[in-house]
């Protein structure tokens, strides 16, 4: 069994929204977030200096029938530390959802699935790692 990496605890949250607009005023108008990276108009990562909450447009092909929780963010300081991640979970028996990749915005990530089958990604995220 390989060592356990360590992250820096959950930094980054992804929510499903039928409420786009209305969502993305509430947390920039009434919570302080700012617009991080905007890729398309159906998807923002927004940010308070030291976190990530990405809102995700739901639509007919995806509701929120099953929770908007899309998924939640393990981040970690550096983008070899999710390759460390996926070796340990590799070899502790544990299947990845999505093997380690290098995202447009140089971000590297993994997506497991813990127990309750709920997404877990494991993050290095430039702004805030």
């Amino acid at each position: 069994m390989s060592e356990r990496p360590t992250h820096l605890g959950l930094r980054h949250l992804a929510l499903f929204t039928t409420a786009f607009e209305a969502m993305i005023r509430f947390y920039v108008d009434r919570l302080g977030f700012a617009v991080e990276w905007e890729p398309d108009a159906d998807n923002v990562y927004l940010s308070s200096g030291s976190d990530n909450l990405a809102l995700h447009r739901a639509d007919a092909s995806r509701s929120t029938t099953g929770g908007p929780l899309d998924h939640l963010g393990l981040l970690v300081r550096e983008p070899a530390d999710v390759d460390r991640w996926a070796d340990y979970l590799d070899a502790n028996g544990v299947p990845l959802t999505a093997r380690p990749r290098t995202h447009r915005d140089g971000a590297r990530s993994l997506y497991l699935s813990d127990p309750d089958g709920n997404i877990v990604q494991i993050i290095y995220h430039p702004p805030i790692s």
